[in-house]
């Protein structure tokens, strides 16, 4: 397996795709289809489930909802809904041309966490894997899956874009200055004014991912040169 230079490694929910809208849009068809307080139900099951699982699980929670209520008509459009979603409508803006302007320098692949039925669905259909080429690794916890993504993608150097500053933290604490982190400012975890007070800041802090473009390969690679 060869090694490459630099790898970079996207999230997807809240850094490549507008994942705060996707659950708002879910939150109304479910309250138009099941009520307010079915819908409510549903995201305590779902908060629970991932509690457990330790990542989103949309489907799974729909199927623990089928449990309370086998009887509800509503559910066969929720899924039809989840399944259908036009996903590409929600990548955010220059997302797809960010992950495009950093393989001029290195190897695009998506790290992120999830299920294995809906979250793949969801990277496919928005664009995300043809843009990385196919390059897609998905956990339950990524952080605790690094010697995997270094056996599979062996770099030299690697960039995270998340949008998740404790995930930053924790990966540059494993590997150090083999890593050049970059936080985009994007969704409500990285909006959490206490998790920013709480946390070291990444090695590079953006606005939107879009603004990877305006980064060139020195200033983004700057602890390479150190």
């Amino acid at each position: 397996m060869t090694k490459d230079n630099v790898v970079f490694l996207f999230d997807v929910d809240n850094t490549l795709l507008d994942n705060d809208h996707i659950t708002a849009d879910l939150k109304r068809h479910l309250t138009k289809e099941v009520g307010a307080e079915r819908q409510q139900c549903y995201w305590e099951i779902f908060e629970q489930l991932r509690s457990e699982l330790g990542y989103a699980d949309y489907l799974g929670a729909l199927q623990r909802y089928r449990v309370e209520y086998p009887r509800d008509p509503g559910l066969l459009t929720v899924s039809r809904f989840m399944v259908n979603y036009p996903f590409a409508t929600r990548l955010y803006p220059d997302s797809l041309d960010a992950i495009d302007h950093v393989k001029q320098w290195g190897k695009a692949v998506v790290l992120s966490d999830g299920d294995v039925v809906f979250q793949p669905l969801k990277i496919e259909r928005s664009g995300i894997s043809d843009a990385v080429d196919g390059n897609v690794l998905i956990y339950i916890h990524k952080e605790r899956e690094l010697h995997d993504v270094e056996h599979r993608f062996p770099a030299d150097h690697y960039v995270l874009i998340d949008d998740k500053l404790r995930l930053l933290t924790a990966v540059k604490q494993i590997w150090s200055d083999r890593v050049t982190t970059v936080f985009p400012k994007q969704g409500h975890y990285a909006r959490d004014p206490q998790v920013l007070a709480s946390l070291p800041p990444a090695d590079i802090t953006i606005d939107r991912i879009g603004d990877l473009l305006t980064y060139d390969r020195e200033s983004l690679l700057k602890q390479l040169s150190d």
